[in-house]
């Protein structure tokens, strides 16, 4: 069943990360619902009970996760804890009002200040999601008359922001830097932008910053990378897919990262220029209009930070793992993609088929979500597979055993 299955024979369509559902009036809610689980599409939470690690209990359940992307085991780390804790005690449970108004905190400065030095910008500035930060980017720089190009297959909050921007959306086909070049030519007038992940979340592979760069520099439009599976990760330092690839953040004028994955906490930031920092304080309605997040978070960001940044080895063992499962996987006669990254998905298709697989694992204790369209085109379904540094070489072990019962 697994070991036949080629994820770049599958078809690449639109799919819900490229546009929003048709809206429907509020009577059909429940016909609409209806349809969902007769096709497989139907969305459901779990329940974990204590921290986030490798080994949870989930829905009473005790499990093996790999969904989670705390890539480098900080969410439950015992240095972000304390900085957490001390952090509450220092400033309350929370931040009380909008950065602008009084809830900036010297807490969240000094998080901006580090960030933008670990990144290599002048300035960094906080938002309280990935998804906010998006949004709120895109609306600040452009509008009516202008352009976002986005990649096919990027994050829903990047192409949220371009559809919310006012301005005209173009998608490029997947990583193909050829097809932007050909998409910015023929869009000469107005400001335009282009956006892109820098790990795609859900195929694991990597932009090819190089290319789009150059072809953002022939044409005078904007680059931004949305590094929100790199940053940690990627690189020797783990400064994500600019450092990864050896490129200049001259080169990629608009960074955005979150914090909720690798760094192990919550929230997102924008790293740039002076004026583009300023721009966003003054025009991004999503950071302008919303609660600052606790300062509690942002001292257990610090903390997280300072782990990457002394902690290479985490970074090492992540590495480690995810050679280690790709070649368990080989032996196995399991095929996956050609992701290098944290992010190692198996290509079922059928929906049907993708959510008995996840709930088969799930009887064997291991924890797979199911990932369906909207959020992938239709007949990609998959298991997305997320490794992490906590993994036990026997986590992975007992993963793959398991994957090949599948067979």
């Amino acid at each position: 069943m697994l070991e036949n299955i080629n994820i770049h024979s599958a078809p690449r369509r639109l799919c819900g990360n490229c546009l929003p559902e048709i809206p429907f009036g509020l009577k059909d809610l429940n016909q609409e619902l209806e349809q969902r689980k007769a096709r497989c599409l139907y969305r459901a939470r779990r329940i974990s009970d204590g921290p986030q690690q490798p080994e949870m209990v989930v829905d009473g359940r005790a499990v093996v996760s790999f969904c989670s992307n705390d890539y480098l085991g900080l969410a439950n780390h015992p240095d972000v804890k304390a900085a957490f804790i001390r952090g509450i005690r220092q400033y309350g449970a929370g931040s009380g009002a909008a950065h602008l108004i009084n809830g900036h905190s010297r807490a969240h400065h000094a998080l901006e200040e580090e960030l933008a030095d670990f990144s290599g910008y002048p300035r960094a500035l906080l938002f309280s999601s990935g998804y906010m930060a998006n949004i709120g980017l895109a609306q600040a720089l452009v509008g009516k008359g202008d352009t976002v190009l986005e990649d096919r297959l990027n994050h829903a909050s990047l192409l949220d922001g371009g559809l919310l921007s006012g301005a005209r959306l173009m998608r490029y086909q997947h990583n193909r830097a050829k097809d932007l070049e050909q998409k910015l030519a023929s869009r000469t007038q107005g400001e335009r932008l282009v956006m892109t992940d820098g790990v795609f979340s859900m195929d694991g592979d990597i932009a090819e910053l190089p290319a789009l760069a150059q072809s953002c520099e022939r044409n005078d439009a904007w680059l931004m990378v949305d590094d929100a599976h790199a940053i940690g990760v990627l690189g020797e330092q783990g400064r994500g897919t600019l450092e990864y690839h050896g490129v200049l953040t001259d080169d990629v004028p608009i960074y955005m990262a979150t914090l909720g994955k690798a760094l192990g906490t919550a929230g997102a930031f924008i790293a740039g220029s002076e004026a583009l920092i300023e721009t966003l304080i003054q025009r991004a309605r999503s950071y302008i209009y919303t609660t600052a997040s606790p300062p509690a978070v942002a001292e257990a960001t610090r903390a997280s930070l300072a782990l990457v940044k002394t902690q290479p080895q985490l970074r090492a063992r992540l590495t480690a793992n995810i050679r280690y499962f790709r070649r368990c996987c080989e032996q196995a006669g399991i095929a996956l993609s050609d992701s290098q990254t944290a992010i190692q998905p198996i290509i079922i298709g059928d929906s049907a088929e993708t959510v008995a697989l996840s709930e088969r694992l799930l009887a064997r204790n291991i924890l797979i979500s199911a990932i369906r369209p909207p959020t992938v085109p239709e007949g990609t379904a998959r298991l997305r597979i997320t490794l992490s540094a906590g993994h036990q070489q026997a986590h992975i072990d007992k993963l793959v055993a398991e994957l090949s019962n599948l067979k």
